[in-house]
Parts: structure tokens; sequence; C-alpha cells
């Protein structure tokens, strides 16, 4: 019997762990060897595993995914990392790939695309689901100019979570909302909504709005009657 590829998941909802688990449980290629909830335990157990690959989350409670990602190379030069996230901002994709990321799966495309994704990694291809690539290539052909306001404005001193948090709440979602499709609390995205609004000087959701739109982050027609 062929030796099975191992695979550390690190995502800090355990529901969302149990339902990648059960996907990669249908294919006898991978078998997953370890779980982590926050980036600390992430190296943890890349250390004491050396995993084959890495599903990783953008957003986790100590600090961002995209930032770890160079850390866990280190760890393991030989683990691959596919980038598992809710988000497929231009940005988050560009720097995860820049980072050493060689795959990136829309959370939404999981059940579908999930194997797929962790065979083209682990063959050393890079990877992008469809629904993901068309994104990309729509900021890049319509959004890219607007897209270059992010680097060195306010917008860079949110974390990844808060940079979440504002696009749902711009988007027009409620905290009740935010929170539910974040899997967090409504007072943690009062919180995060809270160091927003400080961070970038804005005071008023509208403001809020006409910012994300300024910058690319959200399609002002959602808002339009």
């Amino acid at each position: 019997m062929s030796r099975k590829n191992s695979v550390l998941i690190v995502d800090d909802h355990p529901l969302f762990r149990e339902g990648l688990k059960s996907i990669i449980a249908s294919s006898r290629q991978y078998e997953v060897v370890g779980e982590a909830g926050t980036g600390q335990e992430a190296i943890e157990q890349v250390r004491q595993l050396s995993p084959d690959l890495i599903l990783l989350d953008v957003s986790l409670p100590d600090g961002s995914g995209l930032e770890l990602i160079g850390d866990l190379i280190k760890c393991c030069k030989k683990s691959r990392i596919l980038i598992v996230s809710m988000h497929a901002k231009i940005d988050y994709i560009v720097k995860a790939f820049q980072a050493g990321a060689t795959g990136y799966l829309a959370k939404g495309s999981a059940a579908e695309k999930l194997l797929q994704g962790m065979e083209h990694v682990l063959k050393g291809d890079y990877f992008m689901d469809t629904s993901v690539s068309q994104q990309v290539v729509k900021k890049l052909v319509g959004l890219a100019p607007k897209e270059a306001l992010t680097t060195g404005s306010n917008y860079d001193t949110l974390t990844a979570r808060e940079q979440e948090v504002m696009v749902l709440l711009a988007e027009g979602l409620s905290v009740s909302q935010t929170a539910e499709k974040l899997f967090i609390s409504p007072k943690t995205v009062e919180n995060h909504r809270s160091n927003i609004m400080r961070k970038l000087g804005i005071h008023k959701t509208i403001d809020l709005v006409r910012y994300a739109a300024r910058l690319g982050l959200i399609d002002i027609d959602l808002w339009k009657e």
C-alpha cells in the first residue's frame, strides 16, 4: 500500500475543520495528521509532524495566516501550503503566493474543489479555483488602479480580521450577520468595528462604505436602488 500524504489543517473554526476532514476522508491518498486553531499551534504542529500539506486559513485569532506562511515553511521546507479562505481579495492572493503558498481556494468551493487543489499543490503546481481566478481577473482588468490605493493608506494598519469585518459591514451586513459569517460573536464584531473606525478616522457607516468603495474593496452598485 502506497504512503498517504500527511495533511495539517489550520483554521480556528472546529466545525469547518470537521468539514474539511470529512472531504479528505473520502480519498485514500491523504491522511489528516493534525489540527491547529492558532498560528502558534500551527508552528508547533508543523515542527512535530512535518506534514506534506498544510491547509491554512487567512484569519487566525493570534495573527494573519499570510504572515504565518514564511514561518511554517522555515519549520518544514517540504510542506506545501494551500490557503483555504472565505475571501478572494486580490491582495490576499498575491501576498499568499509571494509568501510561499502555491494554492488558494475559496471556502465556498471547498466541497467541490478541495481534493483537486490538494492534488495540484502536492505536485508542485500552482492552483486557484475558478471562483477565485475569475475575481482576480476582474480586479486586474477593471480595478487594478484602485487596488494600488490600499498600499500606504491607513487600510494597511488594519489586521486581516479587521479588513474582513470592514468589507462585510461596508457591503451592508449587520453586526449579527457579520458575526454569523465569520463565526465570531456580535460583541467581537462591535470591537473590531470600533477599532476600524478609530484607525481609519471614520465616524459613520456611510463614510466606511465610501472609503471601501474608493479603494475598490466593494461594488458600490450594490448600494444603488
